[in-house]
């Protein structure tokens, strides 16, 4: 027993020491330091904005920091404990030793996760999308589920959501919705989402109690802010104001200040309808166009487009990058992953924290197998 338990430790140091070799303690502790020089200076709140961004960068390192550090001690712990054992033995405590294994094994496997959010732009918010695709009324009710299922899960993580912009269905759920997810690797932990989104369910809609397959598509791309220049030209836009619309307030204000700014060259699209006064509107409008004009320009790019469009298609058949089944069984399958699970209610309540962490270690093999 206690070899199995050597072994199982002997297993979480290999991975906590590649872990290491990525996060580079070092590094954090320096990072930190510079942080902390640049936070007491004496003009540091006069850019709140800016003030906070540097905030929740260091809070991140020093927590990531926090983390390794209390992992080397539970690991030379465990390993004397696991001496004292074999020369002591008491099975009380092996079962003890058995379950600190299984809290750090997590612990470790957090990090490694963690770890993979190295990206360019990982550790930015993220401006996601939800749009209906074919399928109709059906649709447009899996897309309103789909939102629910990642505004539970930002909630979940203690992200801020901002809704910039909500399309109701005129039957039910939506035809699209906009939402910015604020917080330190929003980007990261999202970005793999992007793509169609496939439901098969015996639809509520349908009388005769059919079964029916519906698609989603989901968007998601940095939201850059102030870090990067793009130029747009006025007369490359068309800027349309409209009433913005609603669930009874639920989710936007109701005002008659929505703008919808069309880029005339790339016909890019985008809307908002969340502030109370059109220039408000307008300058968040911008930002998601120039988010979103800056992700196109990286497309050109042939690592940068795998990067951030991801394994977005056509919404439609064969093109899904996950399957959701309600019947005649219960699964939902990531198509790239292969990860599966059988609890569909606990997913649709947000807990896509597995294929969140699945997608990164997928998607980092992927991209080590294209470097060789």
């Amino acid at each position: 027993m206690y070899e199995d338990l050597k072994l199982k430790l002997s297993n979480i140091e290999e991975t906590f020491a590649n872990v290491k070799e990525i996060l580079k303690p070092a590094n954090l502790e320096e990072e930190i330091k510079k942080l902390d020089e640049e936070m007491g200076k004496p003009d540091f709140w006069d850019n709140p904005k800016k003030a906070q961004e540097i905030s929740s960068k260091r809070n991140v390192f020093a927590n990531k920091l926090e983390k390794i550090k209390e992992v080397e001690e539970k690991i030379s712990y465990l390993k004397d404990f696991l001496e004292l054992l074999e020369m002591e033995p008491d099975e009380n405590s092996a079962k003890e030793v058995e379950e600190e294994l299984a809290k750090l094994e997590k612990i470790v496997n957090k990090l490694e996760v963690e770890s993979l959010l190295s990206g360019e732009y990982d550790a930015k918010n993220a401006i996601v999308s939800v749009q209906s695709g074919s399928g109709g009324v059906e649709a447009c009710d899996w897309a309103e589920m789909l939102l629910r299922m990642y505004l539970r899960w930002a909630e979940d993580k203690g992200f801020d959501v901002e809704m910039v912009d909500y399309q109701p269905d005129d039957v039910a759920g939506i035809k699209s919705a906009t939402f910015i997810v604020k917080g330190p690797y929003a980007y990261g932990y999202l970005k793999g989402e992007q793509g169609v989104h496939r439901l098969v369910r015996i639809s509520p809609f349908d009388a005769n109690k059919r079964r029916h397959t519906s698609f989603a598509a989901v968007s998601v791309i940095p939201e850059i802010g102030e870090d990067v220049k793009v130029e747009i030209k006025d007369e490359d836009l068309r800027i349309d104001t409209f009433r913005a619309s609603g669930a009874g307030g639920q989710h936007v204000n109701k005002t008659d200040s929505a703008v919808r700014i069309t880029h005339l060259p790339t016909g890019i699209v985008v809307t908002c309808q969340s502030e109370r006064s059109q220039i408000q509107n307008r300058a968040k409008a911008m930002q998601m166009l120039k988010a979103k004009l800056y992700q196109l320009e990286l497309q050109k790019q042939k690592e940068k487009k795998k990067e951030l469009e991801g394994e977005k298609k056509d919404i439609t058949w064969g093109s899904q990058i996950r399957s959701y089944v309600f019947q005649p069984y219960q699964m939902v399958k990531d198509l790239r992953t292969g990860y599966e699970t059988g609890n569909i209610q606990a997913v649709m309540d947000g807990n896509i924290d597995d294929f969140i962490d699945s997608y990164l270690k997928w998607n980092a093999k992927q991209t080590q197998e294209n470097q060789y």
